[in-house]
């Protein structure tokens, strides 16, 4: 799987990718690449090991893993993945060490961190769909929903976006979100706006047809403290989307993606827009057949 995977990103100049995603049973892990790092998070399932065991089958694991890919154990990076109850778990550290590194993406410099949280910085399966909000945000005024590290921000940002909003709870990641926009020096006060505050309440003032491009890839369940209420994609995407639509200008255009599983989008109750399907499309080579997202492209009729 290294082999091949390495190969083709490789041709493409793509130095972030996942090569192995719990393709054998025995060995549950998702295994991604970060220029020279590796990421491997075991999912969480039971097992008949004690924990001396466990311990010891996972450092044999990280030796394998280095052996592959020529690296040394050092550069390796294990956690353990657990179903999220909300979203609120992505914020949990799961280590004291701070260990941040600089990877780059489509010409672009991101924050990484391998070895504090759940998930690193980067959700490397949106690699094709930041490169299609950039293409869009020329002179636009782009909004980032649930914008966890900025990704998507800093990509509207370098497309030259009028201005660019990001907005997210956790104030951890609002200010990694600014601190990518600094770091590829595009952060510009006035063009660009940091707001930590919850989604689904600021949706409710947010103002109506003022966002040319918006970007929203919500959790598929939030039951956080700080949030009145909980959240659910399934049960509550169709309010979301209508919401979305109110604060998008007339043939503006919404990216919207989840990655609950099982999602149907009720097309019927979503009003007033052109909704497309672009899961294949947005769906990188090192995805393929096992991605659990969907994606859609909604415009503003």
């Amino acid at each position: 799987m290294w082999k091949h995977y390495h190969k083709i990103a490789r041709k493409q100049g793509i130095t972030c990718f996942r090569f192995y995603d719990h393709d054998m049973p025995e060995f549950p892990f998702a295994i991604d690449w970060y220029e020279g790092l590796l990421h491997a998070a075991e999912y969480k399932r039971r097992h008949s090991m004690d924990e001396e065991t466990h311990a010891s089958w996972l450092q044999t694991c990280m030796q394998i893993m280095a052996e592959v890919t020529e690296i040394h154990t050092s550069q390796v990076f294990i956690k353990i993945r657990k179903r999220k109850a909300g979203r609120t778990d992505q914020y949990e550290r799961v280590g004291s060490a701070k260990t941040e590194h600089i990877v780059q993406e489509g010409g672009l410099n991101f924050i990484v961190n391998l070895s504090d949280y759940l998930d690193t910085g980067l959700f490397l399966d949106h690699r094709i769909t930041r490169g299609l909000v950039r293409t869009e945000s020329m002179h636009k005024n782009v909004l980032n929903l649930f914008c966890y590290t900025g990704s998507f921000s800093v990509y509207a940002a370098d497309g030259n976006a009028h201005t660019v909003t990001s907005v997210d709870l956790s104030r951890t990641y609002i200010n990694w979100a600014k601190r990518n926009m600094q770091y590829n020096k595009l952060y510009h006060p006035e063009k660009h706006r940091f707001i930590q505050e919850d989604v689904l309440e600021w949706l409710h003032t947010a103002p109506s047809d003022a966002y040319d491009l918006i970007i929203c890839d919500p959790p598929t369940f939030s039951n956080s403290k700080r949030m009145k209420e909980e959240f659910e994609i399934q049960r509550d995407h169709v309010w979301l989307l209508n919401q979305l639509l109110r604060c998008c200008t007339q043939r503006g255009v919404i990216y919207f993606s989840n990655n609950y599983r099982n999602f149907e989008l009720n097309r019927e109750d979503i009003h007033g827009a052109e909704i497309k399907d672009i899961t294949g499309k947005t769906t990188p080579f090192d995805f393929q057949g096992k991605l659990h997202r969907v994606c859609f492209r909604l415009e503003k009729l």
